[in-house]
Parts: C-alpha cells; structure tokens; sequence
C-alpha cells in the first residue's frame, strides 16, 4: 500500500512513500519509515537530460500531529549514505522525532542514490599511493562509472534536496550536516534560505578552506594530543611511559619495510598472512583518530606493535578501512574533491616541512593531486566557496580532539553568522550529536531558535572513554 505525506498537513504532494524498514546494514535492527524513489535530472540546467533516481525516506514524528518542518541529516565523508548514517545514530534523534519528522535524502552518488561506486577504495584506503597506481585506479573508476560525475557536486545536490521538500509539501527544513555534510547544509541555507529554518553543523568544514593540504597535518596535531593526554593520565602515564618514543620507534621499523603478519579473517576466521607496513599504519591511526572509542585503544595497540605484536593493530586496520571501504561512494567521493577542493588549493602554500613530519607524510595529498589530474570537473556554483552570510540560526558543534575539523574551522565558518553558537567537546572527536547532552541540546536548539541556557556547561561533562591499560579495558 503506499502512503502519500500528501495528507492535510502537507498540501499536495508528488513523491509517494511506501511502508519501508531502513537499517545500518547487515545484523542491525530495522527502523519503520516510509520509502520512496524521485527521479531528477541527471543536469537539472538541461531539460532534456536523463533523469537518475534518489531515495528518500520519511522517520515520521511520534506526535500525531508534527510541526510542519522536518530535520534532515546529511551524511559525511563525501561518499556516505545518509539512510545508513541516520540508522547508526538514530538515537540522537529521537527527541527531535519526538515532534518532527525526520528526512532522509541519500545524496546523488551514494547509498540508493545512483551511486557512483567503483574500485579505487581498495588501494587508495590501503595506502597504496603511488602515482602510477592512482592514475590506474583513477582511470578504471571513470569508464566503470554509471553516469557522468560532472553533475554529483554539491551544488547539483541542493537543488535535488529543495525538489523533495516540495515534493513532500514541507514548509522549510531543519538541516544536521556533519563533516562534508556541513558543507551541503550551509550551501542550502545559501541557495535556499527561505527554504532552511535552522542550520546544525557538526565537524565544520569552513565553504573558504579547501580540503587536502591539512588532513595530515592536522592528524598529527591530534595523535600529539592522545600522546599528552596519556602523559597526564596516571593510569595510562604508568603503563605507558615511553608512548611517544615508542611510536617513533615504530615507524621507523615500518618506513625500513613492511612486516608479515598471519592474521584470522574476521569474517571466516581463516588464517591469511598480510604485509603491514608504513602505508597501513598511518591509514590505522587516522581512521581511529576520529573517535574516542577508538582512541582510546591507540596507546595500547602502539604498545603491543613496538614490542613486536603487530596483530591487533592490524586487525584494527582491516576492520577500520572495510567499515569505510563499504561506507563510501568513492565516485561520488572524487566528484567532490575534485571539482570543490583540488582545484583550490594553493599548492605553494602548502606547508611542506610540517607534511613531511607528520606521520601520514605528504603521499596522501600527492595522492590527491594526482587522481584529480585526469578526473573531470564537475557543476560548482560561483558562490559555493564564499563564507556563508545569513540570520538563520546556526549552531556549530566542534571536537577538541576532531583530526580533521578541528575547533578553529567552526571559527572560520562562522564569521558571516548573525545568529550562531559555538560548542566544543573537550577530548571529543569528529561528530558530537551522540555525545552526552548533546541529543538533548539538538533538539531545544531546533525547538526555540536558539542555544538553551547551559548547553555549553553539561558538554564539560560528557564521558569521554578511559584509555586501555590492558586489552580487558580501562583501570576499574
């Protein structure tokens, strides 16, 4: 049977829904939504375009008779499907769901989308970036690609997000970005501001600041910060007291060649030995930089890899990088980065002393330069790029310790801000809407316009996870 939101409360509606369950992939619980798919110009300047699909899917409120103005996550990475993204972390919504619908568009290019999925992700997440095997990689991405990546930028990707609001009748959005996502919601806000109520960005990526030339220098300011914090620890200074020391002393065993390692595939437990070398560490250690789950690991499996056991570091490295291998649209991915990011960058500012000393090094940012080289650049709005100015109220979500977006960037974004507020995490990493209060604090944000009175204070006390002294846990 299908279900329109046609209904009184939304007017006339073209996009129809069905009964659906959405999940966060294989073993996780169903959520009850309702589904449906839009079809959209694949170049929505060309009336004689081919469409393409995107899906979409209503949470609907608790309240029988919601407010008129649904929240609308939108994923990260680029790459990320925002139906999977918002099933893994439902749970920071539920009080916003409490009275507003929650709606979802899986971006063009990802989840349900039309995704723009190809093979690059298995040596590029790996580490492997020569330039020979980029451009091989590159290349065989583009003429496997479904569609034309020219048209999966940001700036197509508003116009498909304000057709759905239309389509569903909805009177104006509350938009939650995270990380990439920061940039789509700002640039909605921007193209469409009588379209956006309030504005939610969390890991703010600044619309000025290109993306590429900091990642490895900003991951080696927050693996520093893990280093300090265990050094004032008392448990984790005791049990660790040589951490810092110990992981140079581990790349440089790794920089001289990778080592063979017989390790259980997690999936069939079948022995299969594998070379981990200076690439895969430092692919390991970013990708557990961004959450303080897993940074709390970090001193120990270090530890345990200077000293001769590398298996559960490279376990977390295979785990890590497939979780993101199969998060990611890495079609979509490169559309971004090389139409809104590359092309931007000031390579004789590039800070190359600071990449060369950074654990990562300069290879990544190479890597970069070099599959955006054959890689063509897509639909960009001339203002895509500009600080966004607007009274909208806007509030900016920040982690002390993000090894991507760090605090300074929401400073950055919200210069042109007449209505915004800033929070920071102490010790909290890439995305805060999980964490502690901050469920809480989203939700009287989106319901009164404005930042409640001591959000900034019941942040000061969110957990934050004990390093491992051992690999039973924390001390007690």
């Amino acid at each position: 049977m299908f279900l329109s939101l046609s209904a009184a409360a939304f007017g006339e509606a073209t996009l129809e829904l069905a009964d659906c369950r959405i999940n966060a992939g294989p073993g996780y619980p169903g959520i009850e939504a309702r589904c449906g798919t839009m079809a959209r110009p694949l170049d929505p300047s060309d009336p004689e375009s081919p469409t393409i699909d995107l899906k979409v899917a209503v949470v609907p409120a608790l309240n029988l008779e919601p407010e008129p103005d649904p929240l609308v996550p939108i994923a990260g990475g680029p790459g990320q499907s925002t139906l999977v993204f918002y099933a893994g972390l439902y749970a920071a919504f539920e009080r916003v769901r409490r009275d507003r619908d929650i709606l979802l568009v899986d971006q063009r290019g990802t989840g349900e989308s039309t995704p723009l999925a190809c093979a690059i992700d298995e040596s590029t997440l790996e580490g492997e970036y020569s330039a020979e095997q980029t451009l091989g990689a590159t290349r065989e991405c583009l003429e496997n690609l479904p569609q034309d990546p020219r048209f999966f930028t940001t700036s197509v990707a508003v116009t498909d997000l304000e057709a759905v609001r239309e389509a569903l009748g909805y009177s104006a959005l509350n938009l939650y970005g995270v990380s990439y996502g920061t940039r789509v919601a700002q640039h909605f806000a921007r193209r469409y501001p009588g379209s956006t109520r309030t504005v939610i960005i969390d890991g703010v990526v600044p619309p000025q600041l290109p993306l590429g030339p900091d990642i490895a220098i900003e991951s080696q300011r927050a693996i520093e910060r893990v280093f300090d914090r265990c050094a004032n620890d008392n448990d984790c200074q005791a049990r660790f007291p040589t951490i810092r020391d110990d992981f140079a002393a581990l790349r440089a065993t790794l920089n001289a060649g990778p080592v063979s390692i017989t390790l259980a595939d997690p999936v069939t437990a079948t022995p299969e030995i594998i070379e981990f070398g200076s690439d895969q560490l430092a692919a390991a250690i970013r990708l557990l930089l961004y959450d303080p789950r897993t940074v709390a690991l970090l001193p120990l499996l270090v530890d345990a890899a200077a000293n001769g056991n590398y298996v559960p570091l490279a376990a977390q490295f295979q785990m890590v990088v497939t979780a993101l291998g199969d998060a990611l649209s890495m079609g979509m991915h490169n559309a971004i980065m090389c139409t809104e990011d590359v092309p931007f960058i000031d390579w004789d500012a590039v800070d190359h002393e600071a990449l060369a000393g950074s654990y990562i090094g300069p290879l990544q940012l190479e890597a970069i330069r070099t599959m955006c080289s054959v890689w063509p650049a897509g639909v960009a709005d001339d203002d895509l790029r500009e600080p966004l100015v607007t009274d909208t109220p806007v509030l900016l979500l920040s982690g002390e310790a993000d090894p991507i977006t760090p605090p300074a960037y929401a400073d950055m974004a919200a210069a042109g801000l007449s209505r915004a507020w800033l929070l920071t995490g102490k010790n909290q990493g890439h995305g805060l809407a999980p964490v502690g209060c901050m469920p809480r604090v989203i939700a009287g944000f989106i319901t009164s316009l404005a930042l409640e009175d001591g959000a900034a204070d019941c942040l000061e006390d969110a957990f934050v996870m004990p390093f491992f002294v051992d690999f039973s846990g924390p001390m007690p």
